[in-house]
């Protein structure tokens, strides 16, 4: 597993309680290019503010460990 790839885990293991608390969660699919996939579950897959906690949230906490980050890409599988 990559160095960055670790850190995305790791990161994305941190928020896992506050979006665990919203009845949602995440997944990590891969990452790319500089992008990271990842895949919204529960309450977090059809709130109507999933895009704003991707770009808002998620991608700044992700950019703060990767500087080189582009975005986070919600799959919807």
């Amino acid at each position: 597993m990559q160095e960055n790839e670790s850190k995305i885990i790791e990161s994305l293991n941190n928020l896992r309680p506050f979006l665990n608390s919203e009845g949602g969660d995440i997944e990590f699919i891969k990452y790319e290019d500089d992008y990271v996939y990842v895949k919204l579950y529960g309450a977090c897959a059809t709130c109507m503010f999933r895009d704003y906690t991707i770009q808002d949230n998620i991608y700044e906490i992700l950019k703060e460990e990767i500087p080189s980050l582009k975005g986070v890409i919600n799959v919807e599988l």
